[in-house]
């Protein structure tokens, strides 16, 4: 049962992402550990949240590496990637149960309000519940 209610409760926070951020285009909760997506919306035929969302478990790795080799304590709050036309944000989990997790957005970089973004996806990281 807890599976199932898992599984609704991270949809219902993706629509959440995508309907409350301006700009939003594609949303994953994704698992580092494993590069799995444990849940996508959006994205389209060209942009597939499936692929980036694996791919993007190897930037979350090589930081979390960097910063184990640097001996840096700091957790990483987001990680921000800008492309021409796109920000790509990632925010891991923190809270209960979230080891291991995060949270993708993707957003349209001329329609979106970093900030506000940024802002959004901790508040909606904070009612997460996994």
């Amino acid at each position: 049962m807890r599976g199932r209610n898992t599984m609704a409760n991270t949809e219902t926070t993706l629509k959440e992402a995508l309907a409350s951020i301006e700009g939003a285009t594609g949303a994953a909760l994704v698992d580092y550990t494993s590069g799995m997506a444990l849940g996508t919306l959006g994205g389209s035929k060209s942009f597939d949240l499936t692929v980036a969302a694996a791919g993007n478990t190897d930037v979350v790795r090589a930081k979390l590496r960097t910063m184990e080799h640097l001996g840096l304590k700091g957790d990483i709050e987001d990680i921000l990637i800008t492309l021409s036309d796109q920000y790509h944000l990632i925010r891991l989990l923190t809270g209960r149960g979230g080891n291991g997790l995060f949270l993708y957005l993707v957003l349209d970089a001329k329609r979106a309000n970093l900030a506000m973004a940024r802002h959004q996806l901790k508040k909606i990281e904070a009612e997460l519940e996994v």
